[in-house]
């Protein structure tokens, strides 16, 4: 089978590593995946993965965009893929006129997946166009049968994101040479209660609340430390520097390590003492703090949406009412010197196999003979 998957680009963010996960396990299953973007940082890893990347810019919010859409029907019919599968709304868009632009019987099967919470509009619409529309998580689900009413539920497939537990597991352990390095690089860590908040630097991400956090363990005479574990997205640049500021008006700027995007993530979340999702707005998935909870270490997130679903299952002491500071300060200052550990159901219900299988289902469902 021949699946074209199309998203914006191929820097880091949890759409991109579920797309390289998919062109793992697809291509060693023995199909052949293709990925269109603008390309990025991850490339050789999808080029590694066995998967060929074709770099298109089919991903900026201008009108110029559109021009890639006769592009991309030239393509769709050079490549004669079986399953066009759509991963986000500017690709997506493109993606589903080329599709219209095609004879029917000449159409690969359309996929599309809801990896956020979008705005509900017109433009967010399109990602319950597939023929297929796979939801992350149940509240996904939810939330496209609520406000997307003319979606078939029948077409709605859950798909949970999934965790690689061969490499993310409670007895894994970074190297000494790694502790070395990280300690060499971050000495301010050293002796630290350090909070992790990982993800990209963007408001809704919650980073802002680490303010009130930090302030309040502090007062307990906690000497607690945040690392800020993610990039500044392009044109969010405003909004890092209002941070920054806000942490020195409060007198927190020695309390914050900004690591920017690492490779390494693994090892920080097993370095660091608790795992922080402050997202204002609920997460479809949450896909670090899955790992983190795989790798046995505490999380404390806001209760809503995919985050508040897998504390359910792994560590129900986590939850806080959403953007309830005081609660979070309270909940880490009790942990901060016995903190819980998650239990690990087995087998694990976000299983790497489990994921690759569902979505060889659904293509199966549409192009039962490729």
């Amino acid at each position: 089978m021949k699946i074209m998957h199309l998203l914006p680009s191929l820097s880091s963010g949890g759409v991109e590593q579920v797309v390289l996960e998919l062109c793992q396990g697809l291509c060693a299953h023995g199909d052949e995946c293709i990925v269109v973007s603008e390309g990025g940082s991850m490339v050789p890893s999808i080029e590694a993965a066995g998967a060929r990347h074709i770099t298109r810019p089919i991903g900026r919010k201008r009108l110029r965009t559109f021009l890639q859409i006769r592009k991309l029907v030239r393509l769709l019919r050079e490549e004669q893929p079986d399953i066009l599968h759509l991963h986000s709304r500017v690709p997506a868009w493109v993606g589903y006129l080329a599709w219209k632009k095609m004879r029917q019987e000449k159409r690969p099967a359309l996929v599309t997946t809801f990896h956020g919470f979008h705005s509900v509009n017109f433009y967010s619409a399109i990602m319950a166009k597939g023929q297929r529309v796979i939801a992350v998580s149940n509240c996904m689900r939810e939330h496209i049968l609520t406000r997307y009413p003319d979606t078939p539920a029948e077409n709605i497939v859950v798909i949970p994101n999934s965790v690689d537990t061969t490499r993310n597991y409670p007895e894994y352990r970074p190297s000494p040479e790694w502790y070395d390095t990280w300690h060499r690089d971050y000495p301010e860590l050293l002796g630290k209660y350090t909070l992790c908040l990982p993800g990209r630097i963007t408001r809704i991400k919650g980073a802002q609340h680490l303010v009130p956090i930090l302030t309040g363990l502090r007062q307990r005479g906690i000497p607690a430390h945040a690392v800020i574990v993610g990039e500044t997205k392009r044109g969010k640049e405003a909004f890092r520097d209002e941070l920054i500021a806000s942490f020195a008006r409060a007198g927190l700027s020695g309390a914050v390590t900004w690591t920017g995007h690492r490779l390494d993530l693994r090892d920080i979340l097993c370095a660091c003492d608790v795992t922080l999702s402050l997202t204002l707005q609920p997460e479809s998935f949450g896909k670090t703090t899955l790992d983190a909870l795989a790798l046995g270490r505490p999380v404390a997130g806001y209760e809503h949406g995919g985050v508040g679903e897998q504390l359910n299952v792994f560590l129900p002491e986590g939850k806080v009412a959403t953007a309830d500071t005081g609660a979070m300060v309270e909940k880490l200052a009790a942990w901060y010197k016995h903190a819980p550990t998650p239990k690990l159901p087995v087998p694990s219900p976000y299983r790497r196999q489990d994921m690759i299988e569902a979505h060889l289902a659904v293509y199966r469902s549409l192009c039962p003979e490729p």
